[in-house]
C-alpha cells in the first residue's frame, strides 16, 4: 500500500464509496428491523408470536459496526460541507435538510408504528387512527433526555433519533467552530495528531479507549441500536477530524487487517457478558462493565477496518482518485455504477420511510400460519416493495417532497434535468 500512497489523487476526492455504504447500511436496516419482528429480546412494535435467540446473536454483527459507520461519515460529510459554507452555512444547511425532515416524519409517519402497537398488543383496539394522531402529538418539554427535549404518553421520535441526533451534533460543531479561541483550538489538535498517527499508526487505536469508557460507565441504551448516544458523538468527531487525512487513511489502510481481526476478537470476547450476564446493558457488575467496554472497543476496529479495506479497494480500482468534492447525484458519481449512485443520493428518504413500512407490513404479516423464513422474507420483500416505489415516485421528483424528505435541489424534467441532478 505505501507504493500507492505517493500517486497523486491516491487518497484524494469525495469518497463516494462512503456514500453507497451508507446507503447500503439504510438499505440493510429494512433486513435488521424485520429480523426483530422474531427476536425475544427486543420490544420491536409488532412480534411474531414464535421467536429465535438466533436474531439476537446475527443483529450483534450489525449493531457493532453499522451505526457508528453513519455517524462517521456524516462527521465527514461535516468537514466537507464546512469547508464549502463556513460554519453559519453548515448550521443552516444542516436545519433545512435534516431539521425539516424531522418534523415533517415526526408528525406524519412516526404515530403509524404506535398506533400499529397499540393494534397488535390488544386486538379489541380499535381507536381510530385520527383520534390516535392527535393524542400522539399531544407533548410537552422535557429537557432530561437531551437531545430529545419532547415527551408525551405515546409521542416519540422512534427510528428518527439518528435524525435527532446527528442534528444535535451539527449544530454542536458549527457552534464551537463560530467560536475562534474553540476553532483554533481543534484545528491545532488535529494539526498535531496527523503526523503522530501517520508515524505510529497502533494509536490509531487510542479512540477505542474513549468509546469503551463512554459504554461502560453510562451504560449501553437499546434504543440506540445498542450504543450509547454519546459515543456516536465520539464516532461523529472522529469522522470530521481524522476520517480524511490523507495520512491518516494511508495509516489505516495499511492496518486494516490486522485491526480487523482485534475487533473480531474483542468481539468475541463480549459473548459471555451477553449470553450469561444479568443485564449487560446497565448493570455495574464486573462482567457488565467489561462486556460494555469491549463492544465499544470493537465497534472502533470495526469501522476503522472498514474504512482502510474500503480506501484499498479504491485505489485497486481507480488509482487516481475522482475529481475533488465530486457531488453524489441523482445519475451516479463517477466510477460507480448508476444504481448505486441513485441509492446514495436516496440514502436519508429511505432511512426517513423504511421504519414504518417494515412495522406495516410485519402487522400484516405475523397473524399467518406459515414459518418464521417464510414471513421474515415476505415481510423485506413487501418493505422493499413499498419503499423504494414510494422514494422514486412520490418523493423525488417534485421539489416540495425533496424538501420535506432533506434532499437538495429540484428535478425537473427536458434539458434541465442532469443540470438539476449534478447539483442534488
Amino acid at each position: 500500500m505505501g507504493a500507492n500512497s505517493g500517486r497523486p489523487g491516491a487518497y484524494g476526492g469525495r469518497r463516494g464509496e462512503l456514500d453507497v455504504l451508507r446507503a447500503l447500511v439504510v438499505l440493510g436496516l429494512v433486513f435488521f428491523h424485520a429480523a426483530l419482528v422474531f427476536s425475544p429480546d427486543d420490544d420491536f412494535y409488532v412480534k411474531n408470536p414464535q421467536t429465535t435467540g438466533a436474531v439476537t446473536v446475527l443483529a450483534g454483527f450489525g449493531v457493532v459496526w453499522a451505526m457508528p459507520m453513519l455517524f462517521l461519515v456524516a462527521g465527514l460529510g461535516a468537514r466537507h460541507s464546512i469547508r464549502r459554507r463556513g460554519p453559519g452555512g453548515f448550521a443552516r444547511e444542516r436545519l433545512l435538510r435534516l431539521g425539516v425532515p424531522l418534523v415533517f416524519a415526526t408528525a406524519v409517519l412516526c404515530p403509524l408504528p404506535q398506533w400499529l402497537r397499540r393494534r397488535a398488543a390488544a386486538p379489541g383496539y380499535d381507536e381510530p387512527y385520527p383520534s390516535f394522531w392527535g393524542r400522539f402529538l399531544t407533548v410537552r418539554p422535557d429537557l432530561a433526555d437531551f437531545p430529545f427535549v419532547l415527551d408525551g404518553e405515546y409521542f416519540e421520535t422512534g427510528h428518527l433519533w439518528f435524525v435527532v441526533l446527528l442534528l444535535a451534533f451539527s449544530l454542536l460543531l458549527a457552534f464551537c467552530l463560530l467560536l475562534a479561541p474553540v476553532a483554533a483550538a481543534l484545528a491545532a489538535a488535529s494539526g498535531r495528531l496527523v503526523p503522530v498517527l501517520s508515524r505510529r499508526p497502533v494509536l490509531l487505536l487510542a479512540p477505542a479507549l474513549p468509546l469503551a469508557a463512554v459504554n461502560a460507565l453510562l451504560g449501553m441504551e437499546e434504543g440506540f441500536a445498542g450504543w450509547n448516544r454519546w459515543a456516536y458523538l465520539l464516532f461523529f468527531a472522529y469522522g470530521f477530524a481524522l476520517a480524511d487525512e490523507p495520512r491518516v487513511r494511508e495509516a489505516t489502510s495499511r492496518a486494516a487487517v490486522a485491526v480487523g481481526v482485534l475487533g473480531l476478537m474483542l468481539f468475541a470476547g463480549t459473548a459471555p457478558g451477553f449470553v450469561a450476564g444479568d443485564d449487560p446493558f446497565t448493570a455495574w457488575d464486573p462482567l457488565a462493565l467489561a462486556t460494555r467496554a469491549l463492544f465499544g472497543a470493537a465497534g472502533w476496529c470495526w469501522v476503522l477496518a472498514i474504512l482502510g479495506l474500503l480506501d484499498r479497494r479504491r485505489q485497486r480500482s481507480a488509482p487516481d482518485g475522482p475529481a475533488p468534492d465530486t457531488p453524489a447525484t441523482d445519475k451516479g458519481t463517477t466510477g460507480r455504477p448508476a444504481l448505486l449512485g441513485y441509492l446514495a443520493v436516496a440514502a436519508l428518504p429511505l432511512y426517513v420511510l423504511h421504519q414504518p413500512a417494515v412495522v406495516a407490513c410485519a402487522y400484516g404479516v405475523v397473524g399467518w400460519q406459515a414459518p418464521m423464513a417464510v414471513k421474515y422474507l415476505v415481510i423485506v420483500a413487501a418493505s422493499l416493495a413499498t419503499v423504494l416505489p414510494v422514494y422514486e415516485f412520490l418523493v423525488r421528483r417534485t421539489a416540495v417532497t425533496r424538501l420535506l424528505f432533506g434532499m437538495r435541489g429540484c428535478l425537473v424534467s427536458g434539458r434541465r434535468h442532469g443540470e438539476s441532478a449534478r447539483r442534488a
